[in-house]
C-alpha cells in the first residue's frame, strides 16, 4: 500500500471525531474531508473505515482505551479515532496489518508530529501481538455485543421482542444497493440488459414492480443512463410508497415532506398526476427540482411547513397525501451507522409531537373519498403504529386501508418492514381513507 494509505486515515479519523465527540452527521462531516482525496479509492476507503468504527464503536471504543495509558485529549483526541480506525481494520483483515500499521502511522505523523507517531505504532504492533487476549477479555455488554447505545438496543428489544436480536444485527450488514427504474424512460428487463452489456450483474426482485438489486454495489457513474434519467437509487421499502397510495393518472397529489425527492420521482413515474413536493427546508427542496428534472419530471414545488397549510395551501382538496414524516430514522441505520449515536432517548418523544401535528393538520386537506399514506423510515412502536392507532381514534372520518407488501409483517394498524426483511430497510406504512 502506497504511503498516501494515510490520507483516507485521517479523513475518517477527523470526521469521526466530528460525529462521536461533537454531534454532526456523518454525511456532512465527510463532504469537506472527501473532496481533497483525488482518488476514488481513498473516498470510499474513508467512508468505509468510518462505517466500520461506528458499527463497532463500543468495543473499538474500550480496546483503545486499553491499549492507551493516558487518555487523548485536546488537540491529540484525533487520534483515539485514528486508532480505532485501524484497530477496525487489523480485526477486520481485509488490508494486511504492516500496511494498515504503516499508513495509520504516516496518518499520526501528519497530524502531531513523530512522538504521536511512535505511539500509534506502538499501540497497534502491540495489539497485533495480544489481539485473542484482548477481543476475549472485551466486557460482555449489550453495547459491546450489538454495537449500538444501551437506551436504543432496550428500545428495540421492547418493541419487538424475540426479533430483536435478527434486527440489531441487520443494522450492521453492509446494505445492497437498490435501484428504481424509470418507467416512462425504460423497464426492469431493459435496464437490466444496459447493465448486463456494462458487466454489472443485476436481479429483478418479485414484488418490487421497478426494482433491481445488483449483486455486487458499483459507483453511480458507473450506472448506465444515469445522468439521462434511466434509473436512481431508493431501497425497495422505499419504492413501495408509491403502491400504497393507488395511484392513477389524473389525481391531485401532494408530499408533504417531499426531500430529498425519492418518493416525489416514483409518484410521477408511476402516474400521470398532478404534483406538489411541499417542504421545509428551502435548500433541500432544490434537490427535489433537480432530481425531478434529470428524470424528465415536473411538479409544483413549494417551500413551507406541512404543520401550517394556511401558510401554502391553495384551498383544493388532495386525493392522495404522502406524509413521509420525520422520525428517528432507526430502520435505516446500516446505511447511516451514525444515527445510533446521533439519536438521544429525547428525541422519540419530540419526533411524535412533530409527526401527530403533520398527521392533524393534513388530514383536513384530503379529498373525501381519498387517501393519506404515513411513512416513517423507523423501528420504534411510538413512532409507527402506536402514532397510527392514535391517529385513527381522533379522526372519525378516518378509515384504516388495509395494504400488505412483498416484505414485512401487518402491525395494528399498519405494516412494518424490519431492516435486512427481503434485503430492505426498516419502514412503516399505514394508509387512511377519509370517509364522506
Amino acid at each position: 500500500m502506497p504511503a498516501d494509505g494515510s490520507r483516507p486515515r485521517q479523513a475518517a479519523a477527523r470526521a469521526l471525531r466530528l460525529v462521536l465527540d461533537d454531534g454532526r452527521a456523518l454525511d456532512e462531516a465527510l463532504q469537506p474531508l472527501l473532496e481533497p482525496l483525488g482518488q476514488a479509492r481513498d473516498r470510499s476507503l474513508t467512508r468505509r473505515l468510518c462505517h466500520g468504527v461506528l458499527r463497532d464503536w463500543p468495543a473499538l471504543d474500550w480496546l483503545v482505551r486499553q491499549r492507551v495509558a493516558r487518555p487523548l485529549k485536546g488537540r491529540n483526541r484525533t487520534l483515539h479515532f485514528l486508532l480505532a480506525a485501524a484497530i477496525h481494520e487489523l480485526r477486520d483483515g481485509r488490508e494486511p496489518a504492516p500496511a494498515v500499521v504503516h499508513a495509520s502511522v504516516a496518518a499520526a505523523r501528519s497530524l502531531g508530529g513523530q512522538r504521536l507517531g511512535g505511539l500509534v505504532n506502538a499501540v497497534l504492533r502491540n495489539f497485533g501481538r495480544q489481539q485473542e487476549a484482548l477481543l476475549a477479555s472485551l466486557p460482555d455488554t449489550p453495547a459491546v455485543r450489538h454495537g449500538y447505545p444501551g437506551w436504543l438496543i432496550e428500545r428495540i428489544q421492547q418493541d419487538h421482542g424475540a426479533r430483536a436480536d435478527a434486527v440489531l444485527a441487520a443494522g450492521n450488514a453492509v446494505p445492497p444497493l437498490w435501484l428504481r427504474v424509470n418507467r416512462r424512460r425504460s423497464s426492469v428487463p431493459e435496464y437490466r440488459r444496459l447493465l448486463a452489456d456494462a458487466g454489472i450483474e443485476a436481479q429483478a426482485v418479485a414484488g418490487f414492480d421497478d426494482a433491481l438489486v445488483l449483486s455486487q454495489r458499483v459507483a453511480v457513474r458507473q450506472l448506465p443512463g444515469f445522468d439521462d434519467g434511466l434509473v436512481s437509487i431508493q431501497d425497495g421499502a422505499a419504492q413501495l410508497a408509491a403502491d400504497r397510495l393507488e395511484l392513477a393518472d389524473g389525481l391531485r397529489v401532494l408530499d408533504a415532506c417531499a426531500a430529498p425527492g425519492g418518493k416525489s420521482a416514483h409518484i410521477l413515474e408511476r402516474a400521470r398526476v398532478d404534483l406538489t413536493c411541499l417542504d421545509i427546508d428551502t435548500q433541500r427542496l432544490q434537490k427535489v427540482g433537480r432530481g425531478l428534472e434529470r428524470l424528465g419530471l415536473a411538479a409544483q414545488c413549494l417551500a413551507g411547513d406541512a404543520t401550517q397549510p394556511q401558510g401554502w395551501w391553495d384551498g383544493q382538496p388532495f386525493d392522495r397525501i404522502l406524509v413521509d414524516a420525520p422520525c428517528s430514522a432507526t430502520g435505516v441505520i446500516r446505511r447511516h451507522p451514525d444515527i445510533r449515536w446521533l439519536r438521544r432517548p429525547g428525541d422519540i418523544a419530540s419526533l411524535a409531537a412533530t409527526q401527530q401535528a403533520l398527521l392533524d393538520a393534513l388530514w383536513p386537506l384530503v379529498r373525501p373519498g381519498g387517501i393519506l399514506v404515513y411513512a416513517t423510515c423507523s423501528l420504534i412502536g411510538a413512532e409507527n403504529h402506536q402514532q397510527a392507532h392514535a391517529f385513527l381514534n381522533r379522526h372519525a372520518d378516518a378509515q384504516e386501508v388495509k395494504i400488505a407488501g412483498p416484505a414485512g409483517f401487518e402491525t395494528a394498524p399498519g405494516w412494518q418492514i424490519l431492516p435486512g426483511d427481503r434485503d430492505c430497510d426498516g419502514f412503516y406504512y399505514c394508509a387512511a381513507r377519509r370517509l364522506p
